[in-house]
């Protein structure tokens, strides 16, 4: 019998050595080994529950313990010798572990499969990398709602169509970010809810016929509950796609706070100033400000769009249970991963920094012809249908663009050809504090709700001061 193989745990069915091309090609461990702590934990779990069950004797167990800590140490100090022609991270592991400790390493793998090893990994990964996700989320939107408390009574022109369309405030805009990021959350904690199943104890496929405790092992890892159907379990990435659709749409958000950004701070608009910190320079034109990170973080947003498309197209025509296809969700999983924390960071970080220039946004608020709805409700209040008000108002918005003079810039005679119901009264409705003022309802702009939604955002937030 040839021993060509005997560096693959799996040769004994073969007879001739794994050509170089396919060892390099199949192997996984320049990636997936960042998962080595997930595998030496769940290495442990795993070990416990066969001790418990009389598989391992307790000085196998002590040896398996103590071995996979010395290995998790040489990873950590960066001595751990990796190997391709291992494949993986899990074989480079266990290789080790016999390695180190003889006939008990090779115990270890009793009752598991490396399809519910890995499956295993992915889920103690992508938990932790959840929670690190909404911690992130929730400083952002603590950011935001300290800048939104700050500038509760500025005005600025609030938009449709990229067309100047009724005063807001600051804030409110602000708030408006804080919303998206709370459904943000609230997507990631209920898909952290799935992906919180263990796969561990499902071997290959069929389960195992030795008498495991998954719940045992379930409870050591601090799973939910055990999966139900070892088919179902090794098999399964719907928890990775879920992650990664949460996250594509995470990205879009923070992808339209910066095509917000990048339009403020352009000398075009000049609202804000953003920090010196999160901006670069020309190589040519001295004067040059660039929001460069706001613009990655826009560019960004594609690359985890195609993250999701790569899983979605992966797992799309894969029949029960596992295939070595599965080896391609790491990647793409993790580069959303690392996007999406470096990009949270980022904006938790500079949005927050960023300094709004009160005085151009009153200025910019001003045009437009901001006030024209508060006209056409003031016509409301005094007895005249909607449609009607808002066929006076346009005319008389006509004639001021005429003038090239803004509704609350026109004389009470000038406003009265157009209705004579207009009374003194109006240019309390026609200038910008009034006009936000007026909105003093739940959602509204006035500076008093967002004064209210802010402390409500703070109670929320274990923050309430």
């Amino acid at each position: 019998m040839s021993d060509k193989n005997s560096t693959h745990v799996w040769a004994g069915r073969f007879t001739e050595a794994t050509d170089a091309l396919v060892q390099s090609f199949t192997a996984s461990e320049h990636f997936d080994r960042r998962l080595y702590r997930q595998d030496i934990r769940g290495s442990k779990a795993h070990a416990a529950m066969l001790n418990r069950a009389g598989i391992l004797s307790a000085e196998e167990y002590q040896a398996i313990i103590e071995g996979l800590n010395e290995i998790e140490a040489e990873i950590e100090r960066g001595t751990f010798a990796w190997s391709a022609t291992l494949e993986d991270v899990h074989m480079n592991i266990e290789v080790r572990l016999t390695e180190r400790i003889g006939e008990a390493g090779k115990k270890l793998h009793t009752a598991r499969s490396r399809n519910d090893q890995v499956a295993t990994d992915l889920r103690l990964w992508l938990r932790e990398v959840i929670d690190e996700v909404i911690a992130s989320l929730r400083t952002f939107q603590t950011g935001l709602v300290d800048l939104a408390e700050r500038e509760a009574t500025t005005l600025m022109p609030g938009f449709t169509h990229l067309q100047v369309a009724q005063p807001i405030t600051f804030g409110h805009h602000m708030l408006a970010w804080y919303e998206m990021l709370v459904r943000d959350e609230q997507r990631l904690v209920d898909c952290r809810r799935r992906v919180n199943v263990m796969p561990l104890g499902s071997a290959a496929l069929a389960g195992t016929t030795f008498a495991i405790d998954r719940e045992q092992t379930c409870a050591e890892l601090g799973f939910e509950r055990p999966s139900a159907n070892s088919l179902d379990a090794v098999s399964d990435r719907d928890f990775a796609i879920e992650f990664t659709a949460a996250a594509a749409l995470i990205m879009t958000h923070l992808s339209r706070m910066a095509e917000e950004l990048i339009l403020w701070a352009s000398p075009l608009a000049g609202f804000i100033e953003l920090p010196d910190r999160y901006c670069t320079g020309s190589s040519i034109m001295p004067q040059k400000k660039n929001p460069d990170v706001a613009e990655l973080v826009r560019g960004k947003t594609a690359r985890v769009y195609g993250d999701l498309q790569a899983l979605l197209t992966l797992m799309k025509g894969q029949p029960l249970a596992y295939n070595r296809d599965n080896q391609e969700d790491k990647e793409p999983l993790f580069d959303t991963a690392d996007t999406l924390r470096a990009s949270l960071r980022a904006f938790a970080e500079m949005v927050p920094a960023l300094v709004v220039r009160r005085e151009r946004t009153y200025e910019i608020a001003r045009l437009g012809f901001a006030t024209a709805t508060d006209l056409a409700d003031y016509l409301v209040r005094k007895a005249i249908p909607f449609r009607e008000a808002h066929e006076i108002v346009g005319r008389a918005v006509r004639y001021g663009i005429e003038q090239g003079r803004d509704l609350a810039a026109l004389t009470l005679e000038e406003l009265r050809q157009f209705s004579s119901a207009i009374g003194e009264d109006v240019f309390e409705v026609l200038s910008l504090e009034g006009s936000i003022t007026a909105r003093n309802h739940l959602g509204g702009t006035a500076p008093a709700q967002v004064r209210i939604q802010v402390d409500k955002a703070r109670a929320r937030l274990g923050q309430a001061q």
